[in-house]
């Protein structure tokens, strides 16, 4: 039962993130090329505004001024942007929780890699997060955040260190994903550690009848300016968890480095479109360049061999892990459920497929032996089994006896499925 829940509750928050994300995307992209799309005001201007904007949408006119400081007095009426990023950030936790913390041993770890404990490789993953905002805003705040430039240089080099160390820790699937989600981090806590109250200061100041000071505005800019171009790589990464060919690699840490100059390129050419209206057609070109060497690293071979893999090869002297795999190897109906995975599934989730066009094993799912087979249990049970979404289409004739068949070995293994 707690398979079947779990799966419509990672169904469920993963909607609600995807949801927030787009809103707070949409209002981050919006008002960064709002900003950038200022001009000059027509006649007289008001004391304080920089720029305005006339914009149409939805059948109205809309006229925009932005106080480059703060407005004379506060207005009655004031809108925050937060909840968004908040909520999306949120629902981001709560997601890596259900899959990779709670699945970590399936997700996360990867014993070629880091033979680590569940509890430890949770416990990095958490750390890595928290550390990855305290070490980036103390960059920001040094005497090196005065120049943009070397600033984003710096924190490029930063980023891409962490995936490399993250690729040495956890599984490929973990290292992208925690990667992202490092970045969303840093994404939010500019907005809740430092734009946000810079705001709120400004706002007490001008109720105090105070002159609020420029300087927060400021920072809060170049801390928007950060999210905006990181906002297209933390998709990129985030989505790599279904793509063997970006997560599956040695060379995981290099792509996510690559992407990040492919997002910076491009949110380069959509601000000098909002502020110039120069169309710098060159940031496509770059663009594409990258991501053939994004390309070109998915297939490139890698320095290290798996310690795992002549063991991985062959069902003789397998080291099965602790319970409740070993639990499910020596099963009874094992041998029975082991010869049905091999007929029915291991041609395409095989290290090297069989099936016609398919160079990787879907999702790096490998059920090619009787190790990966009980490796793999939960989502045999879950898309074979509670379900019918393997085989796709039932494209290689699964009988409903050898489902059932399945379900026993499960139930007998771990007494803990009931159909």
């Amino acid at each position: 039962m707690w398979t079947y829940l779990s799966e419509w509750l990672q169904f469920g928050v993963r909607w609600v993130h995807v949801v927030t994300a787009i809103a707070w995307i949409g209002s981050s992209f919006y008002f960064i090329a709002l900003d950038l799309g200022l001009r000059k005001p027509h006649g007289a201007p008001m004391v304080g505004v920089g720029g305005e904007a006339w914009q149409v949408h939805g059948g109205g006119f809309y006229h925009i001024q932005k106080y480059m400081v703060a407005p004379p007095h506060m207005p009655e009426d004031l809108t925050w942007f937060k909840w968004e990023s908040y909520a999306t950030w949120l629902s981001g936790a709560a997601l890596l929780f259900l899959v990779y913390y709670l699945g970590a041993d399936l997700y996360l770890i990867d014993p070629a890699r880091a033979d680590l404990p569940a509890w430890a490789a949770v416990l990095i993953g958490v750390a890595g997060l928290a550390l990855g905002w305290v070490v980036y805003d103390r960059i920001c705040k040094s005497p090196l955040g005065k120049n943009d430039s070397v600033l984003l240089g710096i924190v490029f080099v930063y980023v891409v260190a962490a995936s490399f160390v993250f690729s040495q820790l956890f599984s490929g699937r973990g290292a992208m994903l925690h990667t992202g989600a490092m970045i969303a981090t840093i994404m939010t806590a500019n907005v809740a550690m430092l734009i946000i109250p810079n705001q709120k200061i400004v706002v007490a100041d001008l109720k105090a009848g105070r002159s609020p000071d420029p300087r927060l505005g400021a920072a809060a800019k170049q801390r928007s300016l950060h999210n905006n171009y990181l906002t297209l790589p933390v998709i990129f990464l985030m989505l790599s968890n279904h793509y063997p060919l970006a997560f599956a690699t040695e060379w995981n840490w290099a792509i996510a480095g690559l992407v990040l100059l492919i997002g910076a390129v491009v949110r380069h050419f959509f601000n000098t479109k909002h502020k110039t209206g120069q169309h710098l057609w060159w940031c496509w070109a770059v663009a594409g360049v990258l991501f053939a060497l994004v390309i070109t690293l998915s297939g490139a071979p890698g320095w290290r061999a798996s310690p795992l893999s002549e063991a991985s090869s062959t069902n003789e002297s397998l080291d099965f892990p602790a319970d409740p795999q070993l639990a499910l190897a020596r099963s009874p109906q094992f041998q029975e459920a082991e010869g049905i995975i091999q007929s029915r599934c291991s041609m395409c989730h095989a290290r090297k497929p069989l099936w016609p066009g398919m160079g990787h094993a879907p999702k790096g799912v490998l059920l090619e032996n009787g190790r990966d087979i009980v490796l793999n249990a939960s989502l045999i049970e879950r898309q074979a089994v509670r379900s019918h979404a393997m085989p796709p289409g039932n494209i290689t004739g699964m009988e409903p006896s050898e489902r059932l068949a399945l379900a026993r070995w499960l139930e007998t293994g771990s007494g803990r499925y009931r159909p």
